[in-house]
């Protein structure tokens, strides 16, 4: 990877990594303990929640043990994994470059997390209409959302999904 883009890969990592974790010292300090606070006509919840488990509290049932294997051991390895493909591969877009800094810096925002605090993730958004909400989540969560969501739109995905034109059965040959 070209220096150019290996320094937006660091800059866009370190930013979400450092807003994820401001947010998330913040709601420690102010929503632990507190009912829900509600903003724009109840679109908008705070509420402070520990989440032990995956998306939607998914696996937070495991033993820890396994939640620990699971969730800080695989998902740093996939991390690390993934950051050494990234800054290996010199023909990425910055599209793709944004992406992955996204993706990358909101699960190493979770896994810090889950290693300073006993297994759990500080969860404290929720958005919704009437009934119809989101799971709580985190400015983590929101990165790695938006990093999937730049990642359809990255042009190695696009071209990726092209089918190679079609060769005709019947070939004549050139003539010399």
């Amino acid at each position: 990877m070209k220096l150019g883009k290996t320094m937006m890969l660091m800059f866009v990592l370190l930013g979400s990594v450092g807003c994820d974790q401001v947010t998330k010292v913040v709601a420690r300090e102010h929503l632990d303990g507190r009912a829900t606070l509600s903003y724009l006509g109840d679109t908008f919840r705070l509420t402070y929640v520990e989440n032990h488990g995956a998306f939607l509290g998914m696996g937070s049932t495991l033993p820890e043990s396994v939640r620990t294997l699971i969730f800080v051991g695989l998902v740093s390895l996939s991390l690390a994994v993934f950051l050494f493909w990234v800054l290996r591969t010199s023909l990425l877009s910055t599209t793709t470059v944004v992406a992955s800094g996204l993706l990358i810096g909101g699960g190493i925002g979770n896994l810090i997390d889950r290693v300073l605090f006993n297994g759990g993730v500080t969860d404290f958004l929720n958005i919704g209409i009437g009934t119809l909400r989101t799971g709580i989540f985190n400015v983590a969560d929101v990165w790695i959302m938006a990093g999937l969501f730049l990642i359809v739109l990255s042009p190695e995905l696009r071209q990726g999904l092209r089918a190679p034109p079609e060769e005709p059965d019947d070939k004549v040959p050139e003539s010399p």
